[in-house]
C-alpha cells in the first residue's frame, strides 16, 4: 500500500473512531436533567461529603488580558469566598485605571463594585450588575462556590432543560439550559464533560438594541457603548449618514463565558484549579472587545472560618 493510500485509510479510521465515540456518548446520555445533575454532583463528592460542606475559600493568581479591541496584561490576585448561598469573587489588580472586579451576594442583595479610576464599573461589571442572575443564582464561579445552584436545585426552583450532546469549542459536551425562577432575558447554558460529568463551562448570552454603559479597561479609554450619550461624528446623531444610523439599529451582543479545568481532589472534593473568564461585546458600531481573566493554580480550602464582612453589601 502506498503512503498516500495508507494515509487516507488512517484518516478514514480516525474519523470513524470519532464518529463512533460521539454515537456512544449520545447513546449513554442521561435520560433527563435530573439524571445529569445527579451524576454531576457525584463527580464533586459523595452525598455525605457534600452535606458536610459549609464554606470554601479559593485563592490564587489572576492575569487580566485584553484579547480583542485593545492591548495590555496585568497580573494580580483573586479570591473566591462562599458560605452557603453567600458569595464573593474579588480579582484585585495593581493598576490605577482598572483595579479589578468585586462581585458580592449576601444571600439577599447583590453588589458589583466600581472598578475604574472614574468610579465606574467595567463592561463586565455593568453586564453582571444589569443581568444579576449571574450572581443571585450562584452561577458565577461554578462548582468552586458553595452557592452553586445545582447543589440545591429544588430550593432554587430553576427550570432545567437537558439539550443533549453539543459541540462546544471543539468538544462534545452535555448541554443543560438553566432558567431562573425569576424571569430573565439572559440565556444560560451549563456544559458538562460526558465522561466525568464535571461542569467545565458556562455560557451566558444576551442580545439587545440597547447597551450597557461601561468600558473595556485598558482598551484606550471610554468605549463608545450604545445607550450612552454620544452625538459626535458617526454617532448616529444629527448629521450622521443613513448608513451610520442604520448600523446603530443593529443588535449588540454580549457573551460571558466561564471555563473550568485541571480538576484536583482535596478532602474528598473534586474541583477545578483553573478558572477562566472571558467577556465579549459585539457593539452596534461594529467594534468587538474581548477581555480575559485567567485564574490558574488555585488553592481550595473547605470549611474554613469565614469572616461575615466578606459578604457585606453596602
Amino acid at each position: 500500500m502506498s503512503k498516500k493510500n495508507a494515509g487516507i485509510v488512517a484518516l478514514a479510521l480516525f474519523s470513524w473512531a470519532l464518529g463512533s465515540a460521539s454515537e456512544a456518548l449520545a447513546a449513554n446520555a442521561p435520560a433527563d436533567a435530573d439524571g445529569l445533575v445527579a451524576q454531576h454532583l457525584d463527580s464533586i463528592a459523595s452525598g455525605s461529603v457534600r452535606a458536610a460542606l459549609k464554606s470554601r475559600v479559593v485563592q490564587g493568581p489572576v492575569q487580566y488580558k485584553i484579547l480583542v479591541g485593545g492591548a495590555g496584561v496585568i497580573d494580580g490576585k483573586a479570591v473566591l469566598v462562599s458560605e452557603g448561598k453567600k458569595f464573593q469573587l474579588m480579582m484585585k489588580l495593581p493598576n490605577n485605571d482598572y483595579h479589578g472586579e468585586q462581585f458580592v451576594f449576601d444571600g439577599d442583595k447583590d453588589k458589583v463594585a466600581f472598578s475604574t479610576s472614574r468610579q465606574s464599573r467595567s463592561s463586565l461589571g455593568n453586564f453582571v450588575f444589569v443581568q444579576d442572575a449571574v450572581i443571585r443564582e450562584g452561577l458565577l464561579g461554578g462548582a468552586l462556590s458553595t452557592a452553586w445552584p445545582l447543589l440545591n436545585i429544588n430550593e432554587r426552583k430553576a427550570k432545567l432543560s437537558f439539550e443533549g450532546l453539543k459541540k462546544i469549542d471543539g468538544q462534545d459536551l452535555y448541554d443543560l439550559r438553566y432558567r431562573p425562577k425569576k424571569n430573565t432575558d439572559l440565556e444560560i447554558h451549563l456544559y458538562f464533560d460526558p465522561q466525568s460529568y464535571r461542569h467545565v463551562e458556562t455560557i451566558y448570552s444576551y442580545s439587545t438594541t440597547e447597551g450597557f454603559a461601561g468600558s473595556a479597561p485598558g482598551s484606550g479609554g471610554s468605549s463608545a457603548i450604545p445607550g450612552t450619550m454620544d452625538t459626535g461624528p458617526g454617532s448616529g446623531g444629527p448629521g450622521s449618514s443613513p448608513e451610520t444610523a442604520n448600523a446603530r439599529q443593529q443588535m449588540t451582543r454580549y457573551r460571558l463565558q466561564e471555563k473550568f479545568s485541571e480538576f484536583k481532589t482535596v478532602d474528598g472534593v473534586t474541583l477545578p484549579t483553573h478558572y477562566d473568564i472571558q467577556f465579549t461585546q459585539e457593539l452596534q458600531n461594529g467594534k468587538t472587545t474581548l477581555s480575559d481573566w485567567d485564574l490558574k493554580g488555585l488553592d481550595v480550602s473547605n470549611n474554613m472560618g469565614v469572616d461575615a464582612r466578606n459578604f457585606e453589601v453596602k
